[in-house]
């Protein structure tokens, strides 16, 4: 037994003799929520699959409890994820022999999508003032580590977690991440990063600190460290304001991270991340990436106008953790279909969304975005430049709607259509539909 899973063990115990307290009971909350989820990949050009498709139910039970009296509050949190196949078959699921599964499902040792797969993840829980600790399964969404949402199930982590309020518009937080639990399997995984061999090359120790300061109401800043144990070191800061101009309010986020390498990446090929490595096999290396961003939007009268300009340089793409069965990071480019981080990509784009609430059918939003991403450089595994100025363009589609009252009320219906085209050497363009109804059902 590990020394978090015995922890968990302990203060789980501790809990089993307190449940009874007051606010453990009265302040829990449990909810089941429900989506069908379907996706439909057109692989454009190149060899292989021209298609990939899956179409499944999830179901996500919560329990939420309070915390017991007393200087320290104690409580635990569950988790239990079940994801039902409904179709994939045909070779369909883009499962492939190095995945640890398809794009919903996880595959069988035939490349078949399994029937069914779930998960239960514990988290025992303190509070002491306005400082909360966490021990179990997690959940964060910090600019140095993202939880990915973007599928049937949820992404989920196991580690500890230590969150503190005590200083008046200051929010602290730092923890400890050693395993993934990717949106389309059931085991904990170790990490890794893009580019890596994730089969041989990984890691079970990522650090993580920072915080958020609002300097005044509409003027937060933001530090955050991570570090991923023999891959890379990042630095983020990032500056977020809301300006009241006219009728409408002016939005800027700007943000700027610092990523090198660390242990193993600077030394051992099966650790090197993607990039444009001259004279190297397949153009991989040490992390080495500057990216900075402005995200700037402006919203009047249910219309939102946005723009943004982002910038990576160095080396090494942009890394995060990844462990290759879907993952999610804090860029202003983290789309339906790409990441818009290749070393010495240049991406701007533009955005639009409006809510209809404005004319009389609350609910109902809908919303584009368009990235165009320049000066691409590749190499190849003869060791030299694959791609010189290459670019790629993406545009996102989102129509959704929420059932605002009546017996329906909270049902939720969405489409996500995206396109995608580049010209970068042996990379298939992509078209890409997803079909989301969903659900929450409180039971406490």
């Amino acid at each position: 037994m590990n020394k978090s899973t015995l922890a968990l063990a302990v203060a789980v115990g501790v809990l089993a003799q307190q449940a009874s307290a007051a606010g453990f009971v009265e302040d829990s909350k449990a909810t089941l929520g429900l989506r069908n989820f379907y996706i439909n990949t057109d692989n454009r050009d190149g060899a292989g699959a021209n298609k990939n498709e899956e179409w499944g139910q999830g179901f996500d039970l919560r329990f939420i409890s309070g915390y017991t009296q007393g200087t320290v509050g104690f409580g635990i949190d569950a988790i239990g994820l079940l994801g039902v196949r409904l179709d994939s078959g045909g070779g369909t699921n883009g499962a492939t022999a190095t995945s640890y599964g398809g794009t919903v499902f996880p595959s069988k040792s035939n490349g078949e999508a399994v029937d069914n797969f779930s998960s239960l993840g514990l988290t025992a829980k303190a509070k002491i003032s306005q400082t909360e600790l966490k021990l179990g399964t997690l959940q964060p969404k910090l600019p140095v580590i993202v939880t990915n949402d973007g599928r049937l199930l949820p992404q989920t982590w196991q580690g500890g977690q230590i969150t503190s309020g005590e200083i008046k518009d200051l929010t602290l937080v730092g923890g400890q991440i050693e395993h993934v639990k990717g949106r389309n399997s059931s085991n904990n995984e170790q990490l890794s990063i893009g580019g890596a061999n994730a089969r041989v090359a990984n890691s079970n120790k990522f650090i993580y600190a920072g915080g958020d300061y609002k300097i005044t109401k509409d003027l937060t800043a933001q530090y955050y460290y991570g570090n991923l144990e023999d891959f890379y070191k990042q630095h983020f800061l990032g500056l977020v304001h809301n300006w009241a101009i006219g009728p409408g309010v002016l939005k800027s986020d700007l943000r700027y991270f610092n990523s090198s390498d660390d242990g193993a990446n600077s030394n051992t090929a099966a650790y090197f991340s993607n990039g444009n490595y001259n004279g190297v096999a397949s153009g991989k290396g040490p992390v080495d990436n500057n990216l900075y961003s402005g995200l700037f939007l402006y919203t009047v009268a249910g219309h939102t106008f946005g723009g943004g300009y982002q910038v990576s340089n160095g080396s090494s793409d942009f890394p995060w953790l990844n462990q290759g069965d879907g993952s999610s990071n804090y860029t202003i480019t983290d789309m339906q279909i790409q990441k818009f981080g290749r070393a010495g990509e240049k991406t701007w784009q533009v955005r639009y969304s409006y809510d209809f609430a404005k004319v009389g059918v609350p609910g109902l939003t809908a919303g584009a975005v368009y990235l165009k991403g320049d000066d691409i450089d590749t190499v190849g595994a003869n060791r030299q430049p694959a791609a010189s100025g290459a670019s790629e363009w993406e545009r996102d589609f989102t129509l959704a709607y929420v059932v605002p009252e009546g017996p329906l009320k909270n049902v939720g219906f969405m489409w996500k259509n995206a396109t995608w085209r580049t010209d970068l050497p042996n990379t298939r363009s992509q078209d890409e539909n997803r079909l989301i109804l969903s659900y929450s059902i409180p039971l406490l």
